[in-house]
């Protein structure tokens, strides 16, 4: 039987814009499913559904942006599920600068939605047994920067330090920017190395 991968997209992305992640994963002999979610709901109540819809059976998981941390929490909040290796891909677990940024004025609250609050600084600690990598853009290209510079290195909407997790097994930069980590085939090799292995490298 085929190990199954759970496939979690961004904020804002219909779930086909991780199909690039998708076919390669199927070529390389895992069964893949996506989870959409909106960001206008609570995030904590698409965290729940996550947690129903695969409390049943071993999922790997692949999550990029917002669909990263909701992954990230959901399996923080339910150590009792049982999952296999895990990648975010540009996660702003530890925060996101852009996001609370954007969400300081009325537009940017209202397409923020209700994911809001999970913008602020905190600290992040991945404390189960499964293998967490993570991989973080370096391309200063996203919609992040339309309202200013970002500090350190970004991937115009990320700062790579916001994806830092500690206890993390494994970490990759590539020069990517936040929108093309969902489309990029080196990604997506990446990927598909850190389920088979728990290493990038």
């Amino acid at each position: 039987m085929s190990e199954e991968v759970v496939l979690v997209p961004g904020l804002w992305m219909p779930a086909a814009v991780m199909a690039l992640i998708a076919a390669r994963l199927r070529r390389a002999g895992f069964a893949t499913h996506s989870f959409a979610y909106s960001g206008r709901h609570p995030l904590e109540a698409s965290v729940e559904r996550l947690a129903r819809l695969v409390h049943e059976r071993r999922f790997h998981f692949v999550g990029h942006s917002l669909g990263g941390v909701l992954t990230f929490d959901m399996l923080e909040r339910h150590p009792e599920i049982t999952s296999g290796r895990v990648v975010l891909l540009g996660a702003p677990v530890a925060g996101c600068f852009a996001g609370r940024r954007l969400g300081s004025g009325a537009l940017g609250r209202w397409m923020l939605g209700a994911c809001a609050p999970r913008w602020e600084k905190r600290h992040a600690r991945w404390q189960r047994p499964e293998a967490l990598g993570v991989i973080a853009g370096t391309l200063p290209l996203g919609l992040g920067r339309a309202l200013g510079a970002l500090p350190g290195e970004n991937d115009g909407v990320v700062c790579a330090e916001e994806t830092i997790v500690e206890g993390m097994a494994d970490r990759a930069l590539v020069r990517q920017g936040h929108s093309m980590l969902a489309v990029s085939g080196r990604v997506a090799a990446l990927v598909e190395r850190f389920l088979r292995a728990g290493r990038f490298a």
